[in-house]
């Protein structure tokens, strides 16, 4: 097993970037309700479609239609996990990708035993931070809320161990982006500190990996290229943005924007 991160090939990116706009995936996103608007808006400006259903019973059959379903357990109600599991068990008799975002998971009991049903399902792929990776895979970590304790490197370990239990391809994201399928792992260099003073740019990306796991080819190499287009938007954004206020709209921007030379 190669135990050494490699680094992310920028060619890869590109071309998974333009097959994403030509074949449009329909992003059935189950997420918290902070960031519903924004997410829609960054699915948009990369090239897919974005929809929001979340009635138990239209979930479920929305998901069969959808090319791949995000759950994202941010504001986590019973309500929402009912159509949350209905969804991921519709998806998978229907053969789509579902990615699990474990928002804040590790120092809440609902949202925590949830998530650990939910990784028995066979996810495609896990995004999140450091501390909720470690406390997703059972290691110690010192998140608060959505705010990571932990370092992504920490987190490898906990990843790739994740990544072997579950069969998912697992992004661990921070100042560096890990991504691995338990023994292979690439490093997604690149972002900005002031991506982590809007709110949702780590939810949205993860609406993005759902997007990018809908692709044929190599699952690992779409995750790590959905992290590479949002680092690299989120670069040319800071270098416009006066601040969180004038980044939004320039984040929008870079995505609809964004091309194979500017990844480069």
């Amino acid at each position: 097993m190669n135990t050494q991160p490699v680094d992310f090939s920028a060619s890869h990116a590109a071309t998974a970037l333009k097959n994403l706009r030509v074949s449009n995936p329909l992003v059935h996103c189950l997420t918290n309700d902070v960031v519903q608007s924004f997410t829609a808006n960054v699915l948009l400006a990369i090239g897919a479609s974005p929809a929001m259903v979340v009635d138990p019973t239209e979930a479920a059959q929305f998901a069969a239609i959808a090319d791949a379903l995000l759950v994202n357990v941010g504001t986590l109600t019973q309500p929402h996990a009912d159509a949350m599991l209905a969804a991921v068990q519709a998806a998978n008799q229907a053969g789509k990708p579902w990615v699990l975002d474990p928002v804040a998971v590790g120092g809440l009991t609902l949202r925590t035993e949830f998530s650990l049903t939910l990784i028995q399902l066979t996810p495609a792929a896990i995004r999140g931070n450091a501390s909720e990776i470690r406390a997703l895979s059972g290691m110690s970590s010192t998140g608060r809320g959505v705010d990571s304790g932990d370092d992504s490197l920490s987190a490898l370990p906990a990843a790739r161990k994740l990544a072997l239990q579950t069969g998912a391809i697992v992004a661990v994201t921070g100042e560096m982006d890990y991504v691995t399928d338990g023994e292979r792992c690439l490093a997604v260099r690149g972002g900005d500190v002031l991506m982590t003073r809007v709110v949702g740019t780590g939810c949205a990306l993860s609406a993005v990996v759902a997007a990018f796991v809908a692709l044929p080819g190599d699952r690992q190499e779409n995750v790590a290229a959905a992290c590479r287009v949002m680092s690299c938007a989120g670069e040319l954004a800071c270098q416009q943005a006066r601040g969180p206020g004038s980044f939004i709209p320039a984040f929008l921007d870079n995505l609809y924007l964004l091309d194979g030379e500017a990844l480069q």
